[in-house]
Order: structure tokens, then sequence, then C-alpha cells
């Protein structure tokens, strides 16, 4: 995002009223948390006060303060790793901000995707609801498909199949899914469940790489889906 097409917030409030909300300490900071809109992956965490904060809003990129330099500083300004914020929230307390972003490259210094890539400890959490598994379970496997092609899109890892989509372009992805769904089509026609869903699988992965050349997050999908179901229904 260049400053040739940067766009302001639009705040539910003020931002003399968020100013007011937001409890800074004893510094004038605030912790905020960056995390992909998309996947909800969290990549980094900086501070921000009054100003950065201003900024962030009135640029809709992140904006920071530094403690160790003390200076602002516009995350990508100098790499062009820049974070379009699609979402500025604080918690309940107002001691913490969470900016959801679109970002347009590795948050790392390091060229990670995500500050957080060296693993402490993990353990494996069984299920709780019967049958199959909790509706998390059954859909985790989007999350993780979906936060694997936003860092090829990142990262465009030389002789990844997801790279290769990304480089051809929007043309390219938009013909994958027009091969598969036809392909989906005939499976169902021909009565191969087998096929079918081979297929389907195929489908739903290159509708996943559309999403996000598209900037797209699947969560916005999933709501559209939700208040589908909520609507009155007439039969």
């Amino acid at each position: 995002m260049t400053a040739g097409n940067q766009q302001a917030l639009q705040l539910s409030l003020s931002i003399e009223a968020l100013e007011q909300t937001v409890k800074w300490d004893a510094a004038g900071l605030v912790p905020a948390i960056v995390q992909d809109a998309r996947s909800k992956e969290v990549l980094m965490l900086a501070y921000m006060n009054r100003e950065s904060l201003r900024k962030s809003v009135e640029t809709g990129q992140t904006w920071f303060w530094s403690r160790s330099r003390a200076e602002l500083w516009n995350k990508g300004a100098t790499s062009g790793n820049t974070q379009q914020i699609t979402a500025l929230k604080y918690d309940c307390d107002g001691d913490t901000l969470l900016v959801e972003v679109i970002a347009n490259g590795p948050a790392c210094h390091t060229g990670e995707s995500t500050c957080f890539y060296r693993t402490a400890a993990a353990a494996e959490v069984a299920a709780t609801s019967t049958g199959s598994g909790s509706t998390d379970e059954r859909f985790k496997v989007l999350a993780e498909l979906e936060q694997l092609i936003a860092e090829r899109y990142t990262e465009r890892p030389e002789g990844a199949y997801t790279t290769y989509l990304f480089d051809k372009g929007l043309d390219k992805i938009l013909k994958k899914v027009g091969e598969e769904t036809a392909e989906s089509i005939i499976a169902a026609k021909n009565g191969d469940n087998d096929e079918l869903r081979y297929e389907v699988s195929d489908l739903i992965y290159h509708l996943l790489v559309l999403l996000r050349e598209r900037n797209l997050p699947l969560d916005e999908i999933m709501q559209e889906l939700e208040r589908r179901h909520e609507r009155p229904r007439r039969d």
C-alpha cells in the first residue's frame, strides 16, 4: 500500500473518544497486537502512543512507537512490508489494542511471516463434543489451509504450486477455479463419489487461493452464510 492509496479508517467513535477510552501506561503507550485479518495468526506485538494511533487511523496503515529508538515508525516504510488495517479493536479493559491487517509481506525482521515462529511447547487438545469432533475441529483444516496460502502469498517460495498461481495472477486462478468446477460437475454426474471428493477438494483449495488474491477473508464468507441462515425462512 503506497502513499498514493492510503485511506483513513472509519471509526465508530471519534479519535478523541478512542484516546480517552484507551488506558495508556506511565510512558503514554499501549500494547498493540497485530493479527492477520484472514488467517487470524498473530503477527507481532508493538506499542502505540497517541500520535502513532492517530497516524494509523489517518492512513489506514500501522504506525508504532519504538521504545528503543524513541521515535515513530511506519511498518514497512523501508522494507515495503506494509500492513493495511482492516479493523481496530480494544479489549474489555481498554489497555490493549488489536489491529487486524492485510500484510503485504513478512511481519518479522527475520523474514518470517510472523514474529511468533518459535515454538516453546505444543499440545494436542482433544475435542470435547460427541461424534466426529467439534465444529471447530471439523473446519480446522480450512483455517490451516487459509494460513498456508497466506504464507505462500507473502513468501512466494520457489517451486511451490501456490506461488505459481499467485505469480500468474488472477486470470490463471480463475481458469483453475472454472476447471475444477467443471470437473466436480462431471464427477457428480458420473456418480463417482471418490472422484467427486477429490475434485471438490481441489475446488475448495483454488477458491481459497482466489479469496487471498482478492483480499477477501474466508471469515467474511462465513459471516455471509451466517447472515443468510439467520434470515426468516420462507419454506
